[in-house]
């Protein structure tokens, strides 16, 4: 059976364009470009994974409720869902390079902003930094598709890995750094604006090379004529393909449980006892054991068979952990921690893998990107909400476990579609 990561199903459709294509890079230029590319994917996570340790905080100081709060986490995965639709139009507009520069310096402003005393500053710097983050997260496997071709599966691993690593970074640091310098939240919220701009200089090499500018010349051209690329799908057509529903729904899904976790972890362990600093290492530490698992994912998915193994082992970790939250969440945390890392980590692999591995060409991984992470971010942006809003009815953190259990019976089922070897709109 052909992987489903790695290789391509044979119903691949022509992708002839009349956009202008980009070469990927060559020669030593791949090695900068490796480097950027995983720089700009660290940034990703960082302004979500930062707030969650210093919540608790955020919400005193700024006197929200808990609604507020919750809702707080919500922004930034509601932008997620909603800018990702925007994200073909802006890139035949600029070209996928230059969009993915200008979100990295909309990123840094956003942070920057959400540090300014007052709630609106606090809500607005959220909303523009999840609008770039949405931007990116729609991007990167396009670019992948396109730019590393050869390299996709472990390309996929360092994206992965990126992702993963700039989560743990940020969560496990934040409040060490409050203790190490003095300063409150948002001063040590403001330095996570430093790493997105270096991301954004080390990428503007991209920007000038010869090919790329003469291409997004042409690309601009084209789109005042108002031309299209007739062989770019469109998501309406995606919408009536069930392997792309799959792909979305499994995307959504396991975004929802990991974003509820990254959003509500460090509350829930603070409620039964555990210090700040320590609570927020709890969450960094599960990052880990995450990383080397979304780093594996492609090669597991590649070699395992039956197919569905890799995410059935994935969902069975992850509810290993949440049992362990429910029943004994501070004397077995490491141990919790340690199964729900892996298996978030395992979903987020295979959940960004399936949106290269499902499409022919770039031109389908743009389109399938846009609908797995548009649709399914606005689906895992019920997840932080949704926990807060539940732990206030309850009292209690058993009944939001308990829908996180039972939104990974509904992951399980979207992954027998998703991990299927087949394209999107390649007939059966």
């Amino acid at each position: 059976m052909n992987s489903p990561v790695t290789q391509q199903a044979p119903a691949a459709r022509p992708s002839a364009s009349r956009q202008p294509s980009l070469p990927g890079p060559a020669g030593a230029r791949t090695v900068q470009a490796a480097f950027a590319f995983s720089l700009a994917a660290v940034n990703l996570r960082i302004a979500v994974a930062s707030l969650s340790p210093v919540l608790t905080e955020v919400e005193h100081d700024e006197h929200l409720s808990s609604f507020g709060a919750g809702a707080l986490s919500t922004v930034p995965v509601l932008c997620f869902g909603a800018f990702a639709f925007l994200t073909p139009r802006l890139t035949r507009r600029f070209g996928p390079h230059h969009l993915l520069w200008y979100a990295l310096l909309a990123l840094t402003g956003g942070i920057v902003l959400r540090s300014v005393p007052g709630v609106f500053a606090l809500f607005g710097g959220t909303l523009i930094a999840g609008a770039a983050i949405a931007v990116g997260n729609v991007l990167m496997p396009q670019l992948i598709k396109h730019d590393f071709a050869g390299r996709a599966g472990l390309m996929l691993g360092c994206y992965s890995l990126a992702l993963s690593g700039g989560a743990a970074l940020a969560a496990g640091v934040v409040v060490p750094l409050e203790s190490a310098t003095g300063w409150g939240w948002r001063q040590v919220l403001a330095l996570w604006a430093i790493p997105s701009l270096i991301a954004a200089l080390a990428w503007l090499p991209e920007l000038l090379v010869p090919d790329r500018r003469s291409a997004n010349r042409q690309r601009r051209e084209l789109v005042k004529q108002g031309g299209a690329d007739t062989a770019t799908p469109t998501l309406r057509a995606l919408w009536r393909d069930r392997t792309a529903w799959a792909v979305t729904l499994y995307m959504g899904l396991q975004s929802l449980g990991y974003y509820a976790i990254l959003s509500w972890l460090p509350t829930l362990l603070q409620d039964h006892g555990m210090s700040d600093s320590q609570a927020g290492w709890m969450l960094s530490f599960s990052s880990f054991p995450g990383m080397a698992a979304t780093f594996a994912a492609p090669w597991l998915q590649q070699r395992l068979r039956p197919s569905f193994v890799v995410p059935l082992a994935a969902a069975l970790l992850c509810a290993t952990g949440f049992v362990g939250l429910l029943t004994s969440p501070v004397s077995g945390a490491y141990l919790w921690m340690t199964a729900l890392g892996l298996g978030q980590g395992l979903a987020i692999g295979l959940a960004l893998g399936y949106i290269v591995a499902r499409s022919p060409d770039a031109h389908h991984t743009g389109r399938l990107s846009t609908m797995a992470q548009g649709i399914g971010y606005l689906i895992a942006c019920l997840g932080p909400l949704g926990l807060g809003l539940l732990h206030s009815a309850s009292g209690g953190w058993s009944l939001p476990i308990a829908v996180l259990l039972a939104v990974l019976v509904a992951q399980t089922v979207a992954a027998f579609g998703a991990s299927r070897d087949h394209h999107v709109l390649a007939s059966s």
